[in-house]
């Protein structure tokens, strides 16, 4: 038992050194700070530190959701108009391909008949 939580200790231990190394704890500490600080504390402190940390507004956030929505929307009609355009080709290569022309009759490039 003594083990595990030894192990334990030593997993948060480690994830705290990786935390501080990668800047995070100090970024938090920073918009942490800067929320105290503010005279007038915000409406929704977690959107506060979603807007220091670099993260979209609540009003960007859905407006980019709905951007997406539409560039999807229109990339399924691409795509679909893409494969409807090659499957046009490759009939076209078909049909091309099963006529007979003179040359595969005969062997030979058909020759000016005039």
């Amino acid at each position: 038992m003594m083990r595990f939580k030894e192990e334990k200790e030593a997993k948060k231990e480690a994830f705290r050194k990786y935390l501080d190394a990668s800047g995070v704890l100090d970024a938090l500490t920073q918009v942490l700070v800067a929320l105290y600080e503010q005279n007038d504390k915000p409406s929704s402190a977690l959107e506060f530190v979603q807007q220091k940390l670099g993260g979209p507004s609540v009003s960007e956030y859905e407006k980019l959701q709905a951007e997406m929505s539409d560039l999807q929307t229109k990339y399924d009609d691409l795509l679909a108009k893409h494969q409807e355009t090659c499957k046009e080709l490759e009939e076209l290569k078909n049909s091309h391909n099963t006529t007979p022309t003179k040359e595969s009759i005969d062997g030979e490039p058909p020759k000016d008949e005039f």
